[in-house]
């Protein structure tokens, strides 16, 4: 019997927090939690904005074939009380 996996996407998200020089430990715990099912975090960055402001990339993997997925991750996302703004870098299958 064959298996067959269906691709993933991974999806690299820019995430500003609403305040500079916030702990960035709670926000991605909040963004973690907050993905719809399927989706999952496969890692975090910090990247130096401005003036004490660092920005969140967050890695998130979800699947291929799921409609209006990636607009279910960008919508929880910004319903995080932290967020600010995001920006989707880039989009691509895993």
């Amino acid at each position: 019997m064959w298996l067959c996996e269906l691709a993933k996407v991974l999806a690299s998200i820019k995430i500003f927090p609403s305040e500079a020089n916030i702990d960035l430990t709670p926000l991605k715990s909040k963004v973690e939690a907050c993905l719809p099912a399927g989706s999952t975090v496969q890692r975090f960055e910090e990247e130096p904005v401005a003036f004490g402001l660092v920005a969140l990339i967050a890695h998130v993997v979800l699947p291929e074939d799921a409609a209006g997925h990636m607009d279910q991750v960008e919508e929880a996302i910004r319903s995080v009380d932290m967020v600010s703004e995001i920006q989707v870098m880039r989009v691509g299958r895993f």
